[in-house]
């Protein structure tokens, strides 16, 4: 289906089931937050153990960012086709699913005794929550209908997905220093299976009117495999260099994948991405802007973990707990931003929390090598932590604005996919930039413990510089491209969308 059909059939009620949980909102809200919860806590909760589990494990520094690369990767990657089969053979069926896969792969996550099997294992949980998070932020919006009570709802997954982050690196902490890192993975198991054994009885059905039972299963996999080898690429530059045969070759691969990706959504009947829904001028500025903010985002939670421990020297158990004031901000933001959004233009709150977000990255960019908690870091996070709640709000509202039902799945795959992107090629990003430098400073301490700590915070410091680089870079992407229109006003404005 086109996307001009399916807003002309935006009116048309989801098929169901005629046997159906009876109506809770509130309850099918809960239990939705709490299954994409799962999906956003396991961005963020490998990072505090990353020292322990590099050196239970053996893992090299390059390598070390694929833990958390790779689970992005291939979530990104494919989410859009998790959200069209959500759409086809209903949501719940694949939330179901998606909960299930995810529970195995996080069981083998957590026997891992090698980093081959804990990064291939991580790929699988992407895979997992690729079908669960659009299926549940689908099935929400078919529960709520557009305007105040879907925007306040969105407000909630919005900030939901925000505290996931923060929530997800002070718990790693605290199973790292506890039962042990493999804990991290093997809470997910049975939350998972008793979530998919709960669902028929919390959560109605739905699908799309009209669906099809053909898939764009080719530009997934080509999608995926672009995406995951630019990520691997830019992780090697760390040891081979930008120069080298294998880096210049990896980049071409990855361009040619990409490319291909588009010509494969042009040609095809069932594109993964109709490109014609890029037409519309919200949703495209919302989904760029996500890009930035979580490019930010996972940055910051990589680097300051490893700060805290590597340079000021926490401890697993106190790193997770000093986030524990950024996690109460960011829902602080969120709330604030959600009451704003549905008085307010999106725009000027989305662009409020950029520029706190640019500022808090631009203080950790700051931290001195013996700084501390109190008066160095704790203040970068709560003005990093405010600025991130009030953006996931007004992205969130924004990335829905004018979308239908029919079109919900896609809508849901395509902002999940560009925050998950967004995240993993940012910290690929930083990392690579930021590595790449350690060689050269290790050498210039010549062993002195005092020169070595000062190397290996400077390195820490280029990242959060480039992290607060993407957040700059989304402010001048939210002024150039968002318009100024409050939430309710973005229903049905751009209905005449042509077809890809």
């Amino acid at each position: 289906m086109s996307i001009q059909e399916s807003l002309h059939h935006r009116s048309e009620r989801t098929r169901t089931p005629r046997l159906r949980p009876p109506g809770r909102p509130g309850l099918t809200l809960a239990f939705l937050c709490v299954t994409g919860f799962m999906t956003f806590l396991d961005v963020s909760i490998v990072n505090v153990a990353l020292p322990t589990i590099q050196r239970d494990l053996d893992i090299s520094e390059s390598f070390l960012q694929y833990v958390v690369t790779t689970y992005g990767t291939v979530l990104g990657g494919f989410l859009l086709l998790g959200g069209r089969l959500a759409d086809t053979f209903g949501r719940r069926r694949l939330l179901r699913t998606g909960l299930v896969v995810f529970a195995a792969a996080s069981l083998l996550a957590g026997i891992a005794q090698g980093p081959a099997m804990l990064i291939s294992a991580r790929g699988l949980q992407g895979l997992g929550a690729a079908f669960i998070a659009p299926a549940a932020l689908s099935l929400l919006t078919n529960t709520f209908a557009e305007g105040p009570e879907r925007n306040k709802a969105l407000g909630v997954w919005g900030a939901v997905s925000g505290i996931a982050s923060v929530a997800g690196v002070i718990l790693g902490g605290l199973f790292t220093e506890g039962p042990g890192w493999r804990w991290i993975f093997f809470i997910n198991v049975p939350i998972g299976l008793a979530a998919a054994v709960l669902a028929p009885f919390i959560v109605p059905e739905s699908r799309a009117d009209g669906r099809h039972r053909t898939f764009d299963t080719a530009g997934a996999v080509v999608l995926t495999a672009g995406l995951v080898l630019l990520i691997y690429t830019l992780g090697q530059t760390v040891d081979m260099g930008w120069t080298s045969a294998p880096t210049l070759g990896g980049l071409v691969a990855a361009a040619a994948l990409l490319s291909a990706f588009l010509l494969i959504e042009r040609r095809t009947t069932s594109p993964l991405i109709p490109l014609g829904i890029f037409r519309l001028r919200v949703l495209r500025a919302a989904n760029l802007t996500a890009i930035l903010l979580f490019g930010t985002l996972v940055t910051l939670f990589f680097f300051a973990s490893l700060f805290m421990q590597q340079v000021l020297g926490y401890s697993p158990i106190r790193t997770g707990l000093a986030y524990v004031p950024l996690a109460v901000i960011v829902s602080v933001g969120a709330g604030v931003a959600s009451q704003l959004v549905t008085k307010v233009a999106a725009k000027p709150v989305l662009v409020a929390g950029l520029v706190l977000t640019a500022a808090g990255m631009l203080m950790l960019w700051r931290l001195p090598v013996h700084g501390s908690y109190a008066g160095d870091v704790l203040p970068a996070f709560l003005i990093a932590g405010l600025g991130l709640g009030m953006s996931f709000v007004p992205l969130q509202v924004a990335a829905f604005a004018g979308v239908g039902k029919a079109e919900s799945g896609l809508a849901a795959g395509l902002i999940n996919t560009s925050q998950e992107a967004g995240g993993a090629l940012g910290v690929a990003i930083a990392a690579t930039i930021a590595f790449s430098r350690v060689p050269a400073l290790t050498k210039a301490a010549d062993g002195d413990p005092a020169l070595v700590l000062a190397a290996r915070a400077s390195v820490f410091h280029e990242a959060f510089l480039i992290g607060a680089g993407f957040a700059v870079a989304g402010v001048v992407v939210a002024l150039l491209t968002l318009p100024m229109m409050r939430a309710t006003e973005h229903a049905g404005s751009e209905a005449a969308v042509p077809s890809a």
